[in-house]
């Protein structure tokens, strides 16, 4: 089923469950960002380095208890660097911070010795504002052991050691951070991603759409989608640089997202980089071989390039896909011309 409305063509849930939105032209110029209505269900998540984490909600994603963490605090070996208010918060460097103490203590190192080399640090490096978050820190036996730039040492003692290190120590706390939502939350987070789909065919709603992506979101950060949902909001509202944003974030979460891809390639076309758009519109096409769009666009972006021969069997694929409409019209002229 199509309708016209401000010259977009909406093709409303199709067979697959989707819709796209494209602008018509008799001439294969790029179209606008296609909205995606599939959910995808992979356990992935977007950045959150910059959120800010109380006391209660350290100690659970580190499983630790409360009281060890104030008794941190209050003799200075990680103390939380952030306020809001009154109130006194971990960043994410502080974080790693936390991780490193855990991992010290698990690995034999007292928390005196914790404490005293933190001490120590601080006195011989005093740029060094949180030692534990700026500076790789490992545990030798039962000892602290800091790498700086060529070298390692026991910050206590001074006496250099072999380096070593331990790896994947953010991508550890990352980690921590990323936890995957509970049964409820997917549900109520797609339950608020459809009423997002169903507020943002109108501009009257539009701002009620932003909210309800916003909520699935907070509920499931997995949900890709809606990243990719709320970027074709932006785009539509003419914030080009936003959109470009979200589309980056859908794929943080979902790398092989085609509409993403496809959207950044979109994109690409419109600001004249049209080499750039042909990796995103064939990752597209690698991850969904039936996205027609991509397939049209694609041959398009080769066609502009005098690359005849590649685009033509993207001019092919796209016929198959759809062979009716002036889309259908544009392809099969290009063809004739080869």
């Amino acid at each position: 089923m199509k309708d016209r409305d401000d010259n977009v063509i909406h093709v409303v849930f199709g067979g697959d469950g989707g819709y796209r939105i494209v602008e018509p032209a008799p001439e294969p110029e790029p179209e606008p960002a296609r909205e995606d209505r599939r959910v995808t269900a992979e356990p992935r998540s977007d950045d959150p380095l910059a959120d800010l984490y109380d006391r209660a909600e350290v100690a659970r994603l580190f499983d630790l208890e409360p009281n060890l963490l104030r008794n941190w605090d209050r003799s200075g070996i990680v103390t939380p660097s952030a306020r809001r208010g009154r109130r006194r918060l971990y960043s994410f460097q502080d974080l790693i911070a936390v991780r490193v103490v855990k991992g010290l203590l698990e690995a034999g190192v007292s928390q005196r010795d914790v404490r005293r080399s933190v001490d120590a640090l601080r006195s011989s490096l005093p740029k060094v504002v949180r030692p534990l978050a700026e500076l790789r820190v490992v545990a030798e036996g039962h000892a602290m052991v800091v790498r700086a730039a060529d070298a390692a040492y026991e910050p206590a003692t001074g006496q250099l050691v072999l380096d070593f290190r331990v790896d994947a120590l953010r991508e550890d706390v990352v980690r921590s951070l990323r936890r995957e939502p509970s049964r409820e939350d997917r549900r109520r987070a797609y339950d608020a991603y459809l009423e997002g789909c169903r507020l943002d065919e109108s501009r009257e709603t539009w701002g009620q759409a932003e909210a309800a992506y916003l909520e699935a979101l907070r509920l499931d950060p997995s949900l890709s989608n809606a990243f990719t949902n709320l970027g074709n909001l932006r785009f539509r509202q003419g914030d080009v640089p936003a959109a470009t944003a979200l589309y980056e974030k859908a794929l943080v979460v979902d790398p092989d997202q085609p509409e993403a891809l496809y959207n950044l390639g979109f994109l690409e076309v419109e600001r004249g980089h049209v080499v750039a758009s042909i990796d995103y519109f064939e990752r597209a096409l690698e991850a969904d071989p039936a996205f027609s769009d991509a397939h049209f666009h694609l041959a398009s972006a080769y066609d502009r390039l005098s690359r005849f021969d590649d685009a033509a069997p993207h001019w092919e694929a796209y016929l198959e896909l759809e062979p009716e409409g002036e889309w259908a019209d544009v392809a099969r002229a290009r063809l004739k011309q080869r």
